[in-house]
């Protein structure tokens, strides 16, 4: 086991799977103390029991990050059980399609919840910890390439990435004198059940063929024609939460094989 993380505690929000559970993995491997906080508390005891099988130490937490209690908990449990908070991974994210003038308005709040309200909530739970410890820390927003950049059919998920990207700003601002970076990592199209839904969906509502969505729209842009993996992303949380000092905060890193470049 390598030691890059060595004794850091770690709290992942939506790690039971997917990107989630990559990024908790690699954190496990490089010796984190790692919390699986996730909304399907069955999924995220099995995570944190393959974890543990792989000597590694883990914990399940349940956390709908759009609800403050049950995060503030969940926050409160890891420390009791390991005394502190030094990587928070805001990831947890669902995605809705619709055009604009036909977004349900309760889909465009339960988007932003999800994805804005869970980043401030989560943040303003783990930072005093962070503070607290004399050891700083490292807070790390799952942007997107619509971080950056617009596609159709997606208002909330576009406009809730480009906020990260300000909140992450913020809080690197705010945290720098006390040793907390705030960072976003901004994927292109990660093959997940969250983009396997998206499919039908966009074919559907563009009229065109699933092989055309994904060659046409998703992966026009890149290099090579290729998905960005969730082993990709785990590296980028790897850099950003073990980067040794301030200097790198308040960045966003595009991994999306060139599908956009800076």
């Amino acid at each position: 086991m390598s030691s890059k993380l060595k004794d850091k505690i770690a709290f992942v929000t939506g790690a039971a799977s997917g990107i989630g559970k990559a990024i908790a993995e690699i954190y496990a491997r490089e010796g984190a103390k790692v919390a699986i906080a996730d909304v399907n508390m069955a999924a995220a005891q099995a995570t944190a029991e393959e974890l543990k099988a792989g000597g590694a130490s883990a914990m399940a937490v349940a956390a709908d990050v759009t609800d403050e209690a049950q995060v503030n908990a969940a926050v409160d449990a890891v420390v009791k059980a390991w005394g502190g908070v030094d990587i928070l991974v805001s990831n947890a994210g669902v995605q809705i399609v619709h055009p604009l003038e036909e977004f349900p308005f309760a889909e465009w709040k339960k988007m932003l919840a999800i994805h804005l309200d869970g980043a401030f909530l989560t943040t303003k739970a783990c930072l005093p910890h962070m503070y607290a410890s004399g050891r700083g820390g490292s807070i790390i927003y799952m942007g997107s390439v619509h971080s950056k950049e617009a596609s159709m059919l997606k208002a909330p998920y576009v406009t809730a990435k480009h906020g990260l990207i300000g909140l992450a700003k913020t809080i690197a601002k705010e945290g720098g004198r006390k040793g907390v970076r705030a960072n976003v990592i901004c994927p292109g199209f990660v093959r997940t059940p969250l983009v396997d839904k998206q499919i039908p969906e966009q074919a559907k509502a563009l009229n065109m063929s699933e092989a055309d969505i994904i060659q046409k729209v998703m992966l026009k842009e890149t290099v090579d024609g290729e998905f960005t993996t969730v082993a990709d992303v785990a590296e980028v949380a790897l850099l950003f939460a073990s980067f040794p000092s301030n200097a790198l905060t308040g960045q966003s890193l595009v991994v999306s094989h060139g599908w956009f470049m800076q």
